[in-house]
């Protein structure tokens, strides 16, 4: 092995930052939404929520920078419930390469504030939900404190 061999190599690579100030669930609720420029509604689906933003599966393209009024419909406690949203589009893309199926993310510009507190309440039950884990009796052995 020369000199230069035995050298430690430096690795370099791309680091991803999160840019997001809240954490995402991932959720699956049915919303209506139209655009702020429009009278037409539509519906659609979250892919995850935060509280301060969407990721929504559409049925068209909604360009960069549109408003948008959202309802998102979640279960809460023995009924249905809803909040609305005022909402900007950050981002879009054809999903799954379906010209039909597109997704965006949307941040929210204005959210009433017992709106905020019906979503933070429903995104504290999902965080406090966890899967349940059992370790695999021929591995118990392995995981004795």
């Amino acid at each position: 092995m020369t000199e230069e061999e035995k050298e430690p190599k430096t690795q370099y690579g791309i680091v991803n930052f999160e840019r997001r100030r809240s954490p995402r669930f991932s959720v699956d609720l049915p919303i209506e939404y139209s655009c702020v420029d429009s009278s037409g509604k539509s519906t659609g689906r979250t892919g995850n929520a935060s509280v301060g933003g969407l990721m929504l599966f559409l049925g068209e393209d909604l360009k960069v920078g549109r408003e948008v009024r959202i309802k998102i419909f979640f279960p809460s406690e023995s009924q249905l419930d809803s909040i609305e949203v005022l909402a900007e589009v950050v981002w879009t893309e054809i999903a799954f390469g379906k010209e039909k199926d597109h997704r965006c993310g949307v941040r929210f510009i204005h959210i009433a504030t017992e709106d905020l507190t019906k979503l933070k309440t429903f995104l504290d039950r999902l965080s406090t939900i966890r899967p349940s884990f059992r370790v695999p009796p021929n591995l118990q052995q392995e995981f004795k404190p």
